[in-house]
């Protein structure tokens, strides 16, 4: 989110992402940085440093929230509810509620929750009715069970949205969680995040060599796919990949409309499929 409100400072030609309210929902300290990077030589230095952590990164994370906002959009008028699942600060439901009434299921662990809800109520003063907040333990809970509980209903064409969140889930949560949404309705869509597995286990680094070491130390990082191998992983659960996009596509897609002279990265890439 803090990417999300940098970005805010570009003129709109030239923004990888557009996203207005993301500086608001920043813990005061990050707001403050958010501020001083308003000077263009101070934002190109803020991000060729971030870059130097791996190579690219900045626009694969910027990137990936237009490419959500860009689906969700196309889709808009042909789902009933959005389900943002590991929400953390996300403001793009508090942004689809300025033009639309479907429900936003934001779920998240119990202590995010906690500090989302208290960041809306700093930033927007109140909710808006259509956004509910859900917690949930990805590792233990059923995800449907507690949808429900909140409101969500099995015949909802939804758009799902998991960014950021798959390589934090074990294989077995991942693969429950996917289990929990073979109830979707048909039409029903899904767009999500994934690290590379070979970029997990160490075989390949992807430019981003200490962000390797740091996150096989930590042990931060557990689940990754290989591109050649998500249609089938999607298909095991009732799902239609549509499309991928990689490095290559995000800087034809965005990247280079915006003007911009920044790397992608091989690393991470976003997935979008259909429930059949």
């Amino acid at each position: 989110m803090m990417l999300a409100a940098v970005e805010h400072h570009e003129p709109p030609a030239r923004r990888l992402v557009d996203d207005d309210l993301a500086a608001s929902f920043l813990p005061a300290r990050m707001r403050w940085l958010v501020a001083g990077l308003r000077p263009a030589l101070l934002r190109r230095w803020f991000i060729s440093a971030m870059d130097r952590s791996g190579t690219g990164l900045w626009a694969n994370l910027t990137c990936r929230k237009r490419f959500i906002a860009d689906r969700l959009d196309e889709a808009a008028d042909d789902v009933d509810a959005v389900v943002i699942l590991g929400a953390g600060l996300d403001t793009l439901g508090y942004r689809l509620a300025r033009r639309t009434r479907i429900p936003v299921f934001e779920v998240d662990q119990a202590v995010n929750v906690a500090r989302k809800a208290a960041t809306v109520r700093r930033a927007l003063g109140a909710p808006p009715l259509s956004v509910r907040l859900v917690a949930l333990d990805f590792e233990r809970d059923d995800l449907l069970t507690t949808l429900v509980e909140h409101g969500y209903r099995t015949a909802f064409r939804t758009f799902f949205v998991c960014e950021g969140v798959t390589q934090y889930l074990t294989e077995a949560a991942v693969r429950r969680t996917l289990e929990g949404l073979r109830a979707a309705a048909p039409g029903s869509r899904l767009v999500f995040t994934y690290v590379r597995r070979d970029f997990i286990d160490g075989t390949n680094s992807y430019g981003a060599p200490r962000l390797s070491r740091m996150v096989r130390s930590k042990r931060l990082w557990h689940f990754g796919l290989q591109p050649e191998e998500v249609a089938d992983f999607l298909a095991g659960y009732g799902w239609r990949l549509i499309e991928q996009v990689g490095p290559e596509q995000l800087s034809q897609r965005y990247v280079e409309p915006a003007g911009r002279d920044l790397a992608t990265s091989d690393l991470e890439w976003s997935a979008y499929a259909e429930k059949l």
